[in-house]
């Protein structure tokens, strides 16, 4: 692919770290608009996200990782092996960790790795919002004595408050080099990934916690019209009393995770859209090979 302009750079980040400390927040705000969901609940992010940071002078091309964690069953592996192969061919890796909340000992581990891929390593430091100034000062300090990042930046990807001071740091990383993509391009994820990401994404946020981690979702069909897409989806979770809680009295959760969902599918498609849920059971699928590569979770 030619090259857009005679100094035009490009470059490849891996945003790395443990889960819910802001990756995908901060995915989110470097692009603009909603690629990866959002929860408070940990391991939200099960696949490897593709996005693309674009301007006239240089394109970056980040990936999203699942949050590196102890994996209790088949699909937490391929997510931590999802997170691990992340910093293979990348040009820089960007470790995020909550700010706010004390060093955890998978971060003294991530760090080990950072070391032995002998990769320039741009600390984040997110969520300072939930910070006073006077607090940063001994964070960075613990950091620094742990590892020789390359650089350490305070964010709120909340906020947006120093994503630019971040991407301008990954910019020192880049080289001269072709446009992957077309500079209209934010992701390699299809509307279909991307609209069932937004359904588990609102069973996040309104059901108890261990329900949304046992679910997956099937884009069945997607069906578009001039004025308005048609979706049909299925939600599989393993357990019937978990059928039960996801469609709920008289259907009532069913119908408020479909409305939620159905806003952020709009904006995303920029469109009407009617969407149609169906809940089945599929006991014990976290574990089936088989099933979490016909969920679409697993690349060969």
């Amino acid at each position: 692919m030619k090259k857009k302009n005679k100094h035009f750079k490009s470059g490849f980040a891996a945003i790395i770290g443990m889960p819910n400390v802001g990756k995908s927040t901060l995915l989110n705000a470097i692009v603009g608009q909603k690629i990866a969901i959002i929860s408070d609940k940990p391991q939200t992010t099960r696949n490897k996200i593709l996005a693309v940071y674009s301007t006239d002078e240089e394109q970056i091309i980040f990936t999203d990782t699942p949050g590196i964690h102890k994996p209790h069953n088949k699909l937490g592996q391929y997510m931590v092996n999802a997170a691990a192969s992340s910093m293979d061919d990348t040009d820089v890796l960007i470790f995020v960790v909550d700010a706010s909340r004390r060093i955890q000992d998978t971060e003294r581990e991530i760090v080990k790795s950072i070391d032995k891929t002998g990769l320039p390593c741009i600390l984040v430091l997110n969520k300072v919002d939930l910070m006073r100034k006077e607090e940063l000062l001994p964070v960075i300090a613990d950091y620094s004595s742990m590892y020789g990042f390359d650089s350490i930046v305070p964010i709120s990807a909340k906020t947006n408050d120093g994503v630019d001071i971040l991407l301008h740091d990954i910019e020192e990383y880049l080289e001269e080099g072709p446009e992957f993509y077309d500079p209209e391009t934010v992701t390699d994820q299809p509307e279909k990934q991307i609209a069932a990401e937004i359904i588990r994404e609102k069973m996040l946020w309104l059901l108890d916690k261990e329900v949304p981690h046992g679910v997956a979702i099937e884009i069945t069909k997607m069906q578009e019209k001039p004025k308005i897409t048609n979706i049909y989806a299925t939600i599989y979770c393993e357990k019937a009393s978990h059928k039960g809680i996801i469609i709920g009295k008289n259907g009532d959760m069913l119908k408020k995770i479909g409305t939620m969902a159905r806003g952020d599918i709009e904006k995303m498609l920029d469109k009407k859209a009617y969407l149609e849920l169906w809940v089945k059971v599929k006991p014990d699928w976290r574990n089936s090979d088989y099933l979490i590569k016909n969920f679409g979770l697993k690349n060969e």
